[in-house]
């Protein structure tokens, strides 16, 4: 894609306004390495397609592939380059909550993609123990209600069979809920309230959960429009 435009806008747009880039670049960014975790991330993209974008961003000096030592896949790592878009996508992301909320719609809220980042999210060094079990029970849907993540000090892992061990936490709610609290725009203490999460289990996880399961980056990001003075092009 090229707009033979000189404009720093247009020459940018040609290397991130692919449709699945950004998002690709945000699973980077994120610290997804290997093709089926950024897979994980992007939920329908197709695996030819996600080739087919990995390959141009390795291109556009965006990505570098190397391969993993004794094995057949690669890992992808984000170049400078890449790395120096993280404020522009926290940017882009809180334009997002204020001026794109309201085109969310109910099948948004996928499970796969809420848990994958809530694995991100585990503080394993507030967690005591060797091996931690929570266990998701998400009442709103009809197939595979329940989500468990085994934590240990070296990693946190989604599990979607039952790892057949105690649950020391335990999450009874809706999809959209945990989403609502992960992303700061409900509270734990308001969902339990209300009557939309059960939680239970080991008291000294429960009372603490704010600690060791950290809330997204854009929790704490303004909702409300932000009246001010905005640059015009002239001045790019």
């Amino acid at each position: 894609m090229n707009y033979n435009q000189f404009c720093p806008i247009a020459k940018a747009a040609e290397i991130l306004g692919e449709r699945w880039t950004i998002l690709i670049l945000r699973e980077v960014l994120m610290g997804g390495r290997r093709f089926s975790t950024l897979q994980r991330g992007l939920g329908d993209i197709s695996p030819a397609l996600l080739t087919k974008r990995l390959k141009q961003l390795e291109e556009q000096n965006m990505v570098i592939r190397r391969r993993i030592p004794g094995q057949k896949g690669y890992e992808y790592f984000p170049t400078e380059a890449c790395e120096s878009l993280l404020p522009v996508l926290f940017a882009l992301g809180e334009w997002g909550i204020i001026w794109a909320k309201n085109t969310i719609l109910d099948q948004d809220f996928d499970v796969e993609f809420l848990m994958l980042y809530l694995e991100r999210s585990i503080d394993r060094k507030k967690i005591k123990g060797q091996e931690t079990i929570i266990k998701f029970r998400f009442s709103d849907l009809e197939e595979q209600r329940d989500w468990w993540l085994v934590v240990s000090p070296e990693k946190s892992e989604v599990c979607i069979k039952d790892p057949g061990k105690d649950i020391n936490v335990y999450f009874n709610c809706t999809v959209q809920t945990l989403s609502d609290i992960w992303m700061g725009d409900r509270t734990y203490r308001d969902a339990i309230k209300n009557g939309d999460l059960i939680m239970d289990g080991d008291p000294s996880l429960t009372r603490t959960v704010t600690s060791w399961l950290r809330p997204g980056v854009f929790a704490n990001s303004p909702r409300d429009v932000v009246h001010g003075e905005s640059p015009s092009l002239g001045a790019l």
